[in-house]
């Protein structure tokens, strides 16, 4: 993107040479066949004043882009000196015109040289204001120069043709370096917008990271604790079952090993059979009574079915949290068809200490990443979440998905 903005303010900037060129070939060697010392030397000042203009205009047009591209403040100085030289340039000319003894047939090359003298400042000017004041400015200017030019000459053709130059000139400044500014600026919001879409993006899979490592890993964890206490106490006791425990905890140990490296790569999908059956069995084993009852053989969409899954696998993780005061656990699906969607609940007991309204996790716990991961899954598919006590003791978790995105057909 900086190779594409030097490219254009270079381009600016080799422009406002062409007055000098017009000058050094055109201007000055008219000047120097009259013989008249006060028309070369004239002509050597609006050269001299070309120069110093074209010199000038690098800074100044870097600037009024600045200004143009909200960068910088307006170059006022700048521009005060460009007006300065163009003004006296314009004078020189004017000068060298009517006083320098240059030939009718060559009147035309000097008059062109003034309007081309003011095309540098015109170029700054159209990028610090509005068009509407470039363009207020542009007509008085060339309203200004046709009148000087008839009170000096009495010629209204003349003066109507120095007019239509001069409004030539900077409408054609106003064509060449407003819509650069106005490219320029695209280019950069572009290459902001690109920016920031990576950062998104960056941001994007750190949420999925964090979310999936901790839908995975909480559950997991929970059951290894939970196992692992049982096998503790099977050993106490020096009974056999201690064993079947310990590899248990160390086959969920590797299936963690795996299920992390499919996070890492961005592959880990939750499959809601899956999850319903490891939810069922991890909570019988913890002691808890689990019911699931809900709508037999429904057709769902793989992004529901996994969405679903992570709902489950959650809302265990949380069940498992409390497994000492939890005694019963049920999670129902069902479909609404009045209101056209599907709605899966997990309610359990053994929660204390919340009141009506408080929203906590699956379990009664405050609020965490958990049920914010969730959300975020659910967002996509039109999906809401809502959780809290019910009533004394028991805590609820409600999904709701419309039957249009969860693939089920009425």
């Amino acid at each position: 993107m900086r190779v594409v903005d030097v490219y254009f303010r270079w381009t600016l900037h080799c422009i406002p040479w062409m007055p000098a060129f017009l000058m050094l070939f055109g201007v000055v060697p008219l000047a120097g066949l009259t013989g008249r010392p006060l028309a070369i030397a004239l002509a050597g000042v609006a050269a001299g004043l070309s120069l110093a203009q074209g010199g000038l205009a690098a800074p100044l047009l870097n600037r009024a882009l600045d200004r143009y591209l909200n960068r910088g403040a307006t170059p006022r100085a700048l521009l005060l000196a460009s007006g300065l030289i163009t003004l006296l340039n314009g004078a020189a000319l004017f000068a060298l015109l009517f006083v320098g003894g240059i030939g009718q047939e060559d009147q035309a090359t000097v008059l062109m040289a003034t309007a081309a003298a003011i095309t540098p400042v015109y170029k700054a000017q159209c990028l610090v204001v509005s068009k509407r004041q470039f363009l207020g400015a542009l007509a008085g200017t060339a309203a200004g120069t046709g009148v000087l030019l008839f009170v000096l000459t009495g010629s209204w053709l003349g003066a109507l043709g120095m007019a239509a130059m001069v409004a030539f000139a900077g409408l054609w400044s106003f064509v060449i370096a407003r819509p650069t500014g106005w490219l320029l600026s695209v280019f950069w919001k572009l290459d902001a917008a690109r920016t920031t879409a990576s950062r998104l993006a960056v941001a994007e899979e750190r949420l999925r990271f964090g979310r999936d490592l901790h839908d995975v890993m909480g559950r997991n964890l929970a059951v290894i604790a939970l196992k692992s206490e049982l096998a503790v106490q099977l050993a106490r006791r020096e009974r056999p079952e201690a064993v079947a425990q310990m590899t248990e905890v160390q086959r969920i140990a590797q299936e963690s090993q795996r299920e992390i490296r499919e996070v890492v790569r961005g592959y880990r999908k939750a499959d809601l059979q899956a999850e319903l059956a490891g939810a069922r069995s991890i909570l019988r084993a913890a002691g808890v009574d689990c019911r699931f009852e809900g709508e037999e053989g429904v057709p769902l969409s793989a992004e529901v079915e996994s969405a679903l899954g992570w709902v489950v696998r959650e809302g265990t993780t949380n069940v498992l949290r409390h497994a000492a005061d939890v005694r019963t656990c049920a999670l129902r699906t069902r479909i609404d068809p009045e209101r056209s969607v599907l709605v899966m609940t997990m309610e359990n007991d053994g929660v204390g200490g919340t009141e009506a309204g408080e929203e906590g996790t699956a379990a009664g716990t405050a609020a965490g990443s958990g049920l914010k991961g969730l959300r975020e899954r659910l967002q996509p598919l039109g999906g809401t979440l809502a959780s809290g006590p019910v009533r004394k003791g028991s805590y609820r978790l409600t999904v709701e998905l419309p039957m249009t995105t969860a693939g089920v057909t009425g």
